[in-house]
């Protein structure tokens, strides 16, 4: 797959990241502890990034250059680094891998599952653990991630993706894990680059496509349709494909909840997952109030009932 960092040197490696991360904390007097809180995060992921072991996004070195005082310095070296320099895709997946590494914008419909491109480490492991483990499970974390990274990097490629409403309800790891996915949602859909839109369960009527879907436009105006089997990936290329399936997706990405209503619907499954460990939205708020409505009625209509006194022709009713 191309890189992003192809001109790198020896030294724009992970731990040397880790190391002048250290140098500037002890230099604050701060534990890797105290560090976290202030972040806020775990003092293991601070610990692992030190170590090498772990990939920081790069808003965790921009949140460190202001608390440490570095001038930039972290922001700038996480820009350098290539973080991937030895991930191998599956011989299946590894020419949608190298187009996502040129990719002008990318437009994408996913079900059942969180879009590769927005995944959490976490909830890519929780995933992969299902159908593997040991250093091929870490393989491909490490080849998940690695194609986030041009796409998280300041001017990155347009991707705005439509998530039907099962992507949040499809429960991956656990609660916890979940929870830290429609966190890092709700965080990845600030960026100027990236749109999320939910297609949500109780519209019926939304024409949503069969399976998952991707639209890539290459430079030189090459556009491509993609989808996946169980095994492949399937591409396309053919102008009237792409043109009705850009309609298709089109037509979806309208009749879908908006950016404003998408937070409030990822906010909601984040809350009942932090909560009850189970996604909660205001739909199942609407059908409870339904239901009590519902009862108080059959409460009403199940009491006694009096007989009228109707008034005789040419009587008053008093």
């Amino acid at each position: 797959m191309g890189r992003r960092n192809t001109g790198g040197s020896g030294a724009s490696t992970a731990a040397v990241f880790g190391e002048v991360l250290r140098h500037f904390r002890e230099a604050e007097g701060l534990t890797q502890e105290g560090l976290a809180v202030r972040i806020p995060c775990d003092r293991s992921h601070i610990a692992r990034v030190e170590a090498g072991t772990r990939v920081p996004q790069d808003t965790f070195a921009k949140t460190c250059d202001e608390l440490l005082g570095t001038g930039g310095v972290l922001a700038r070296l996480w820009g350098r680094i290539d973080w991937y320099p030895e991930v191998e895709h599956p011989d299946w997946f590894r020419r949608r891998a190298e187009m996502d590494a040129v990719v002008v914008a990318l437009r994408e419909y996913q079900e059942r599952l969180v879009p590769g491109l927005l995944q959490t480490e976490s909830y890519a492991r929780a995933l992969f653990g299902r159908v593997t483990d040991g250093e091929e499970l870490e393989e491909r974390v490490r080849a998940r991630l690695s194609r986030q990274q041009r796409f998280l990097a300041d001017g990155g490629p347009s991707y705005v993706v439509v998530m039907d409403e099962s992507c949040l309800r499809n429960m991956v790891g656990s609660p916890e894990v979940m929870r830290d996915q429609c966190a890092a949602l709700l965080e990845l859909g600030r960026r100027p680059n990236i749109r999320i839109q939910i297609a949500p369960a109780a519209y019926p009527e939304l024409l949503r496509p069969n399976v998952s879907m991707s639209l890539i436009e290459l430079p030189e105006g090459e556009r491509w349709v993609y989808s996946e089997s169980l095994d492949r990936g399937h591409f396309n290329s053919d102008p009237t494909a792409y043109t009705q399936h850009s309609h298709t997706y089109d037509v979806l990405r309208a009749d879908s909840l908006s950016a404003r209503q998408t937070v409030a619907v990822i906010g909601d499954a984040m809350e009942g997952y932090e909560k009850h460990g189970k996604p909660r939205s205001r739909r199942d708020d609407l059908d409870q109030e339904q239901l009590q409505r519902g009862k108080r009625r059959k409460l009403r209509r199940s009491g006694p009932r009096y007989p009228r006194r109707r008034p005789r022709p040419g009587q008053q009713e008093p």
